[in-house]
């Protein structure tokens, strides 16, 4: 497979872009950090090609992706995590996370969705944190959110065209994101994990490739239950 993914250069990303090259596949690497980029390609100069790309440039985006024109799967992947702090809300911090983690996949998706075709699949890397309102997390969540509906119903529009739209809702996954979290993080699981769980579902076509799985049902099933309720657990996990 012509496979092209962004936030390439590191976390979830960088071990899927590794995977799949290790596997035999064409790899089209997107990010913004050109020592790991060629760090890729050097390690994989045969399946790797690395692009330089940052998603919040919408002029940049267009003229790197737009040229890639026999692609048979995208995996959006790139994205940032900010934390509310409520008592000096910014509304400048919901710019910067909506502006890579939702326009910046829109961004991507004109540019790459004239050129797919029938067979094609297009993955949006989400997050479980859609699912409950957690504490601080208004701009990565409701990011999250966003892209979860706006897959959804990309999935009704471009089912008549034959392409395939897949979700992943990871829980907490080891990258230098998470890293930086100063809470505990239940289940985390490797970014080796994190690889096997997407390509197993890719393959499979699974529509929202969730993991870990204990998880993810605890999550699923928690957000079935009333506002209040959803509200009530929120701020005794907090």
């Amino acid at each position: 497979m012509n496979i092209l993914i962004t936030g390439a250069t590191s976390g979830i990303g960088k071990q899927v872009a590794m995977d799949y090259a290790s596997e035999g596949h064409t790899v089209i690497a997107c990010g913004r950090n050109t020592d790991v980029l060629a760090e890729l390609e050097q390690r994989f100069p045969n399946n790797i090609a690395a692009q330089r790309l940052d998603v919040s440039d919408a002029d940049q985006t267009q003229q790197a992706l737009a040229v890639y024109t026999d692609v048979d799967l995208v995996i959006l992947s790139a994205g940032v995590c900010e934390y509310v702090d409520i008592d000096r809300f910014e509304a400048a911090m919901f710019e910067r996370v909506f502006e890579v983690n939702v326009f910046g996949m829109m961004r991507c998706v004109e540019a790459l969705l004239p050129n797919l075709k029938a067979g094609s699949k297009l993955v949006f890397v989400g997050s479980t944190a859609r699912l409950l309102p957690f504490t601080r997390a208004e701009a990565y969540g409701g990011s999250k959110a966003a892209i979860q509906y706006i897959a959804r119903s990309l999935q009704v529009d471009l089912e008549p065209k034959g392409i395939q739209v897949l979700t992943v809702s990871p829980g907490f996954v080891e990258t230098p994101m998470t890293d930086a979290n100063d809470f505990e993080m239940p289940m985390r699981v490797s970014v080796e994990f994190a690889s096997d769980r997407i390509r197993k579902g890719i393959r499979k076509g699974t529509t929202d490739i969730t993991f870990p799985t204990v998880f993810g049902w605890f999550l699923k099933l928690m957000s079935r239950l009333p506002q209040s309720w959803q509200v009530a657990l929120s701020k005794r996990m907090a």
